[in-house]
């Protein structure tokens, strides 16, 4: 059913808290430990319909996943060569990381399979993925528009490759990564920017060897994964709503407990530093292969500035709530070399641009970016273009805002941030949400 978020200015917001588990990280821990030999568990699991959607397709591929009472997940690894063929086509509803993440996993499978997903998820290009994998060997294709549904049918074998990206994409480096595991020599993947890195951490964790050099990701193939147990730490992309929120409104100060820090998962809080962010980090540890700690934000004044085009990849997820930030902030806020927001849930550059708009914000679109002139914020209705990020950005954005705040079409937050109604109302977001 069509959900909205109705959601008024509040005084401030304050608190210890935490995010749900790292969405990243929890496609990736059940990807690996299910082709992993052994049994390891999942403790932090993000328990949203995007991830669910994985754990759901490895079930139908013969992985044992079983939930305990303690809320961790069970994962009964098939080893490399022990997965499947499934009975039914494979729904990865809106999970972009899903169906990009699998076709390369999918096309060493001596197996045919289908991948399919949802109307926004079939409008999604891929072509990025299976081109890549072609080169490798792969017997894959897409519809003539290159987007899903994907047809993957068993090839003679998976080849390495050197590949020089040409779009800096963590999911299409993963999706080549997980072929590479079958090919008998090594993979060398070039990137222009570093890309998030989950999957090489994980893949090292159980026993792999990825080495990372001067921007060169090579995968030495090994004959065996190994079952370790994974805990899951909280989603930095999520905690980003939070942190914001409290940055623009006043006299607040919150804790994030236990955050995932990885060093290419952090540009968005670089991003806020430039602006005058009051963000510290304490605690600072390694989280099996991950590293975590504590974030503390205090309310503070902000100004514009050009985002260095070096963050915008380890940022990418975090646009659309900077975006508010830079709403809020004294000046002008500039984004170039971000075409790929256009290419996300719903074009977010656009989507955004939009619904600044209707909130009385001057800015100006490009096609590889923005413009953003801070000011007030209006109330306004705001269409979400069916984001979960869009919807969550403008409710934050609605603790500041002169009016009444309505965000429509909110339900696709539960893909990434299940309880962000819950969290944010228990720290003070004057938010309701209202069935239609």
């Amino acid at each position: 059913m069509p959900e909205q978020f109705i959601v008024n200015p509040s005084d401030s917001i304050s608190g210890i808290t935490h995010v749900p588990g790292d969405k990243s990280i929890s496609h990736r821990s059940l990807i690996l430990l299910s082709i992993s030999e052994g049994v390891g568990n999942i403790t932090g699991l993000l328990e949203s319909d995007d991830c669910l959607a994985t754990l759901e397709i490895f079930k139908m591929l013969g992985v044992v996943i079983n939930r305990n009472k303690d809320n961790s997940y069970t994962v009964h690894g098939k080893g490399l060569y022990g997965l499947l063929k499934p009975k039914n086509k494979l729904n990865c509803g809106n999970s972009g990381t899903s169906m990009r993440l699998l076709c390369g996993l999918l096309s060493a499978q001596n197996f045919s399979s289908e991948l399919i997903g949802d109307d926004s998820l079939s409008s999604r290009p891929m072509e990025r993925i299976s081109s890549p994998l072609t080169l490798m060997g792969a017997n894959i294709k897409t519809s003539s528009k290159g987007t899903s549904p994907i047809i993957i049918k068993p090839s003679k074998k998976i080849s390495a490759i050197e590949y020089k990206m040409p779009i800096d994409s963590a999911q299409i480096k993963s999706s080549i990564i997980l072929a590479s595991l079958y090919a008998r020599d090594n993979t060398s993947i070039i990137e222009n920017i570093s890309t998030r890195d989950h999957t090489e951490n994980i893949i090292n964790f159980l026993g792999g060897n990825i080495e990372n050099n001067n921007n060169m990701v090579t995968v030495n193939p090994r004959n065996a994964l190994l079952s370790k147990d994974i805990d899951v730490p909280g989603d930095i992309s999520s905690a980003m709503f939070i942190i914001v929120g409290c940055l623009i409104s006043k006299n607040s100060k919150i804790t994030l407990k236990n955050i995932g820090l990885n060093k290419l998962r952090i540009g968005g809080l670089e991003i806020l530093k430039m602006m005058g962010a009051e963000i510290e980090i304490s605690n600072l540890k390694n989280y099996g292969p991950e590293q975590v700690g504590d974030i503390n934000v205090k309310s503070s004044k902000l100004n514009g500035i050009k985002i260095p085009s070096n963050y915008i990849a380890s940022a990418i997820d975090e646009f659309p709530i900077i975006f508010i930030a830079a709403s809020l902030a004294e000046g002008k806020t500039i984004l170039r070399n971000a075409e790929e927001l256009r290419h996300k849930e719903s074009d977010r550059l656009y989507a955004m641009s939009e619904g600044l708009k209707k909130c009385k914000i001057e800015n100006k679109l490009y096609h590889d970016g923005i413009d953003i002139t801070g000011g007030k914020i209006s109330g306004a209705v705001i269409d979400s273009f069916s984001d979960h990020r869009i919807a969550m950005s403008f409710a934050i954005a609605g603790l500041v805002s002169k009016g009444t705040m309505t965000i429509m079409n909110t339900e696709n937050v539960s893909t990434s941030f299940p309880d962000f109604f819950k969290l944010t109302k228990d720290i003070g977001l004057n938010i309701d949400r209202r069935v239609i």
